[in-house]
Formats: C-alpha cells, structure tokens, sequence
C-alpha cells in the first residue's frame, strides 16, 4: 500500500509549532529550536572575511580520483548505519571518489572526540553532526564553511532543503549544516511483558500515575519494569522528567535560579526520577550497568519500557536477528512482540509532546572548503547524500526537511518501523532537548551524580543548583 509521507510533513508543522509556543519566552533555549531565515547578526573571528571568500573562491574542478574523509554517527545500531553504507557506496561508483569513513556511534566521548579533532587540526573534510550546542567550538574557530558561502559558488547546494527547517547556528544565526533526518524520542515496550503483567498497551492519554500502577503489576508479575542505566546513561529519563513538569512553551528555558519557576521544576523532575528508583522499578543494578546491558534485558524480555530515541529502532530489530549484520535473519515473530508510544505525561505535558526535531546534519569543513583538489567532491557529496532520492531511506519514521515529500511503499518497511509511522502521527509538537543547551560540565551533578541524587546522598535541589551555577560561570 502506498501512502502520502505526510509524517514529514507533520513533524516540520509541529516542529514550527513548538518553536513558536517557546518564541515569546526568554533565556537562549529560544536559539535553539529558532529556525528563522534572519543571518544578520553578530561575526566572529573565524568567519570575519567569509563574504569575502565566498566572492572570490572559485569552483573548484577535481583533477582525479579525490579522498574524502567522512565522520558520522551512522555507526553501531544506528538505524541507518547501511543506508549510509549504501549511499556511499553508489556516489563512490558514480564518481570514482573514495570515501575514508570514521563514523562511530552517537555518544559523549564521540562529540569529544569530534571536538578535539578540530583543536587538533584533524578535523574531517565533511562531518554529519548535531546542530545546537555540541558544534558551537568549532563554528567560533571559523573551521565550518557556512551554507551561503557554499551557495556563493555553488547556487544549487542544499536548494531542495526547506530554508525555515535548516537549524541556525547559535553562534552567528547562520546555517552550516545540511539535515539528513530528524529524531523522536518515545517508550518503548514489551507487549509480551505487558501481557504478562495484565497492562494494557499505553495511548495516547497516558498520564504517569497510569504508568506506575503498570509498573507495580509488571514488578509483582517477576519483570523488571523499566530498562534505564541511571548511573551509565540517565538521558532520557532526565529529558523527560524536566519535560513533565514544565511544557513545551517553557521546556527550552534554563532556569536563572533553582530557586524560580522552572528551578524547582528541574527540582520536582530530579525528585520524580528518584520516586521510581525508591519505588524499584529500575534493574536492581541501575547505578552500576551500562546502557547496553539494560538495553538487553529489554530485547531478552526481561525489562517492559524503555526510554530512548527513534534511532533504537535500528538496535532492537538488529536484536531480534540471528546475525544483527544479516537482515534476512530477521526473526518476524521475535519483532512484533516490541511497540513503541508516548512517554507518560503529566501536568501541562500532554503524553504526545515530544522531545525531537531535525538537531543534526551535514558540515562541509573549512580545510577541505579550502583544498582545491577537495571542495568540488565535498559539495557533491553532500548534495548527494541530502537529495531527494537518498533522504526518504533515512528519514524513514522519524523527519526530514525536504520541500517535496516523496511517497513510501509501507511493504518496504518492518513491523516497528510502522508502529513508530504510526505512534508519530498521532504526536501534537517536538521540542528540542534542553540538555543540549545545557552542556558540558552544567550537567555533571546531574548527569553524573544522578546515582546520588536517587539515593538520596545528594538533595536535587543542591545538584540542581550546582548545574545551574555551572552555566552560568560558562
């Protein structure tokens, strides 16, 4: 069956709806989710002559075979680690060039590495990186090439890109990078478990006392009932637990004080998270296992829900193969037991406000912007891995920025990847995650001290507070 790819589309409007509830509202979270086409604002050092480089570099020619050095985080279980595999692979055929890839998977030690490649000066020539705060250092050096000075030489580059989608850089407002695909962030779960334990499957209303009633039954029925490293990767559940007590009108505010309105919501959102490892719904090894050993016992069956993005997808149906390399041994059965839904609301959060958007993309660096040998294939590959035949294999369930949505056969993908089509159909707006406007050492009290925090070693609001003090000494 064919069908319109309109959750595109609905992701786009309900991204612009969000940014527009947040746009009346101080503090820099606005910056974040701001997609607006203005570009007049303040330069840098780095980038003080770019109207005169753009002006006077010429279209560069490649003379033969070019080597690109490619970074992405289309790596591990990265859903579309093979379509990027794939889409490298055909542009290396078309052209003749060679792709070096260094692509890992999404992490911090990834964004540090990242970063210090670029102190370094071994930065890669194209880098598929997140847009918000993460990619602040090196657009302040000057190391990225903006995309109207690409479009200075090259008229065409990134044209079949909606503008007002393409996220401003927080440094100058201006745009570097190219989206391939958006994210969502949601719940997973076990239906198996679910079953069980007697829960009904979670909808679109479900509010946090309903999900931990669940969590009760699941626990009294032997399973374990939610999959979350808290002192490995307490992410999600973090994101989350701020999110329902604010909204998506305030989400993207950092607090000036922990003592003001969306302090004490960063507070009660600490606290909440702290109730349910009181309550035992975590694995009993919570503070000391990695995310990747919670995040087997939920593919074995073993825990119900898990936080986590729409880049999962790919993890879990890789976990229910017999070769996770091999999609052809994809046990069918095995899949459809995992679903996806809303995280549970509460307050002014509804369940179907999520945390998502189009945070990441394309960078063409300044070091191959520069090589004469390197800038005309560097162009070409990103126009080819942003066009409008190449995108829909990413975007698939979750978003992406092209002007024209193209059809999808819905034959042509798995079980889960039309449950999650499904579930974001149903979604109301995507906020931005404020963790990343809040980075770096603001977030180790938190991030890193949550073992503390749900014991109870350390009060939220002191960890809180410390966070916030952080920030503001930035």
């Amino acid at each position: 069956m064919m069908r319109k790819k309109i959750i595109a589309a609905m992701l786009a409007g309900a991204m612009v709806l969000s940014v527009t509830a947040c746009g009346g509202q101080g503090g820099e979270g606005n910056t974040q989710t701001a997609t607006n086409t203005e570009s007049n604002t303040t330069s840098n050092a780095g980038n003080d002559t770019e109207s005169d480089q753009a002006e006077t570099a010429p279209a560069a020619e490649a003379t033969g075979p070019v080597e690109l050095v490619v970074t992405t985080t289309f790596a591990g279980e990265d859903t579309n680690a093979q379509n990027y595999k794939d889409a490298v692979a055909a542009w290396e055929a078309e052209t003749g060039n060679t792709i070096v890839d260094t692509s890992a998977s999404s992490s911090e030690t990834f964004k540090t590495r990242v970063v210090t490649d670029f102190e370094t000066g071994s930065e890669p020539d194209v880098l598929f990186f997140f847009t918000g705060a993460d990619s602040n250092s090196f657009i302040e050096a000057g190391k990225v090439v903006s995309i109207d000075e690409i479009r200075a030489v090259y008229p065409e580059y990134a044209t079949n890109m909606n503008d007002d989608l393409i996220t401003n850089s927080l440094v100058d407002n201006k745009k570097y990078a190219v989206p391939a695909n958006g994210i969502w962030e949601a719940m997973f779960f076990n239906t198996e478990i679910l079953e069980a334990a007697g829960v009904d499957k979670p909808g679109a209303d479900y509010t946090i006392d309903q999900f931990k009633a669940d969590c009760e039954k699941i626990k009294a029925a032997g399973y374990t009932p939610i999959a979350a490293a808290l002192g490995n990767i307490p992410h999600y559940w973090w994101e989350f637990a701020i999110f329902n007590n604010q909204s998506p009108a305030t989400h993207l505010e950092i607090p000036a004080s922990v003592d003001d309105a969306n302090g004490q919501a960063w507070v009660a959102g600490m606290n909440d998270i702290k109730e349910l490892y009181e309550l035992g719904y975590f694995p009993d090894n919570t503070l000391s296992a990695t995310d990747d050993e919670t995040f087997a016992m939920f593919t074995e069956g073993k825990a119900a829900f898990l936080i986590d993005g729409s880049w999962k997808v790919g993890g879990i149906v890789g976990a229910c193969q017999s070769d996770p390399e091999d999609p052809s041994t994809l046990d069918v059965d095995k899949l459809a037991k995992f679903d996806v839904t809303y995280v549970p609301g509460k307050g002014d959060r509804k369940a179907t406000d999520l945390i998502g958007g189009i945070s990441s993309g394309y960078f063409i660096t300044r070091k191959a912007w520069e090589d004469p040998e390197k800038q005309a294939a560097a162009v070409s590959f990103v126009e080819h891995m942003t066009s409008d035949s190449v995108i829909p294999a990413f975007a698939q369930h979750a978003a992406s920025a092209l002007k024209n949505a193209p059809e999808v056969d819905e034959s042509e993908f798995n079980i889960l990847q039309i449950k999650a089509m499904d579930m974001m159909s149903g979604a109301t707006s995507l906020t931005a995650p404020v963790q990343d406007l809040f980075m770096g050492d603001c977030r180790v009290s938190t991030f890193d001290g949550m073992p503390e925090i749900v014991t109870g070693k350390v009060s939220a609001e002191d960890a809180v507070a410390e966070g916030i003090e952080a920030y503001q000494n930035q």
